[in-house]
């Protein structure tokens, strides 16, 4: 008998029951793991063959209906019916700036050379916006792609995955987990932890920017238990910083990650990475296993997986994935800090803000401040990519100007380009002329042109791009992206490209639908997608109407 959520457990057949039990011997029976489960299967079978989702299901309890919903919610999974056979995979992105880099071309080239062999398709940002076009084959990505890499790749020939810049050792020997051996020891207390980063004014970098010393005082004032929840997803169109972090100096995020942990008390850290990262995965698992060395009470440390979805960006929607479901963003309040993961009060910040903890309690809030210009204060990592010469993560300080990041830090514009325009916080940010390039980049010194810093995702248009075209493809992205939960957002952005399609954009129209979207959308997404129409309405109306 089929299982339907209560009652007899169907029998299982002996091949699924094998492959069960190997993962179950790997990942915990239980159904808040599901999406492990599934990433589990998936890595060794290709996909997801249908029959093993059924037993999945009634060997953790599950309906086959909530198994089924969650497989085919992430873009990262695939299901596979009962006679099919899985052919191996080749996403190749296709957002805006592997789009300018050719990556249209690309998916052509490569889906011509190896069809029958391979399924091709397109997917959304890998994250290596600096180093486009970008396709990933099975299961690892490939930078500054080329259909002969692409290729190469198919018949293994991949690169190892590599080891932190700076590891365990390294980190200790340099000073690091002092100011954690400290708070655990009693030389420094809570409001010791705290007071800096408050009198310093750090935000969360990962877009947001609310107090990051207020945040953690508001939790830890929460009845227990508490968790805390890292948002290691960075899944935005330009945005890649945090991969920079993680792979160069993973223990200055780990530290600030373990005092934030002890800030609130949390009796556990999940840390959620998104799936395309498998480079910092792999750097994470190895790292994080050193943590018993320091011989501290450390909470458990949980390394969780995405699947594929912007949206599991949006700190609610991370805590469904978290517990194993599809990733739609709640309704607040009640906020995360008071019914967060599993109803627990939770603590969530960003990779980059945790990267500031250490450096700003040890060096004080004057030496944080003495990094500013233009009225800004502290530092910024700014993942430049685009039509510049140098792209990458760029430490700068906060409030510099875009020309001054181009000029100053990426080596100008690429041989034969002109500057005309930029994205100053990746797909939802919103596009600016380069006559506002003297701006300071920085929370809040936008908003009067429509435009935000986000989480400082730059990217650079030149004379040889359409603007029109860049924001078409930001649409596309917020259509694909949208978990379809309210309708402005999922009718909204999906109206939206069909009116940027129009040889003359139906102006009217599409700012009462912008209007709509930002204010009956449940969460950012919605909110911030209409700024790729806007911004170009405003600053660029010559080039749509």
């Amino acid at each position: 008998m089929r299982h339907r959520g209560r009652g007899a457990v169907a029998e299982i057949p002996a091949a699924d029951k094998a492959v069960l039990a190997a993962l179950f011997a790997d990942v915990p029976a239980e159904p808040g793991l599901l999406i492990e489960h599934l990433h589990w299967i998936q890595d060794r079978h290709g996909g997801l063959p249908r029959p093993l989702l059924h037993a999945l299901g009634e060997a953790l309890r599950l309906p086959d209906a909530a198994v089924y919903e969650v497989a085919t919610f992430y873009h990262g999974f695939r299901v596979l019916e009962a006679d099919e056979a899985p052919l191996p995979t080749i996403q190749v992105c296709d957002s805006i700036a592997c789009a300018i880099s050719g990556a249209a071309e690309l998916e052509k080239a490569a889906a011509l050379a190896l069809s029958g062999q391979a399924r091709v398709e397109a997917v959304a940002c890998l994250g290596r916006c600096d180093q486009a076009p970008c396709a990933r084959v099975q299961g690892r990505t490939i930078t500054r792609a080329t259909p002969a890499s692409v290729e190469a790749a198919l018949s293994g020939a991949v690169p190892p995955l590599p080891s932190a810049k700076t590891g365990f050792d390294a980190y200790l020997a340099a000073g690091g987990y002092t100011l954690l051996r400290e708070v655990y020891g009693g030389a420094r207390d809570l409001d010791g932890l705290l007071k800096p980063l408050e009198d310093a004014g750090l935000r969360g970098l990962g877009g947001a920017g609310f107090p990051t010393g207020r945040k953690w005082r508001a939790v830890a004032k929460e009845h227990g238990p508490r968790l805390m929840a890292v948002n290691a997803d960075e899944s935005e169109p330009g945005t890649f910083k945090d991969r920079f972090h993680l792979l160069a100096d993973p223990h200055r995020v780990i530290e600030g990650m373990l005092l934030g942990a002890w800030a609130v008390g949390a009796e556990a850290v999940y840390v959620y990475l998104r799936d395309e990262y498998e480079d910092v995965r792999a750097i994470l698992r190895q790292e994080l296993a050193r943590l018993p060395e320091l011989g501290l009470p450390l909470p458990p440390v949980y390394l969780r997986r995405g699947a594929g979805n912007y949206i599991c960006g949006e700190e609610s929607a991370m805590l469904e994935s978290l517990e194993g479901k599809r990733g739609l963003p709640r309704h607040k309040p009640p906020y995360p800090s008071q019914v967060g993961l599993f109803g627990r009060p939770t603590l969530i910040n960003n990779v980059e803000t945790l990267y500031w903890v250490r450096d700003l309690v040890e060096r004080g809030p004057d030496w944080w401040g003495s990094h500013g210009v233009n009225g800004g204060k502290g530092l910024r990592s700014f993942s430049v990519s685009g039509r510049v010469r140098y792209p990458g993560v760029k430490l700068v300080p906060a409030g510099i100007s875009a020309r001054e990041l181009i000029e100053e830090y990426a080596g100008g514009m690429q041989d034969g380009h002109e500057f005309k325009a930029f994205l100053p916080g990746g797909a939802s940010g919103g596009i600016l002329p380069a006559s506002l390039a003297h701006l300071p980049l920085d929370f809040g010194t936008l908003d009067a042109h429509g435009a935000i810093v986000g989480s400082a995702a730059f990217v650079v248009l030149s004379d040889q791009d359409s603007v029109r075209d860049a924001a078409l493809n930001l649409m596309r992205f917020f259509k694909h992206e949208s978990c379809g939960q309210c309708t402005p957002c999922r009718l909204g952005t999906e109206k939206a490209e069909v009116l940027m399609r129009a040889p003359a954009w139906d102006q009217g129209t599409l700012k009462d639908l912008g209007q709509c979207m930002a204010d009956a959308s449940i969460c950012g997404l919605g909110q911030a997608a209409p700024s790729a129409f806007r911004t170009v309405l405003r600053h660029f109306p010559e080039e749509v109407s």
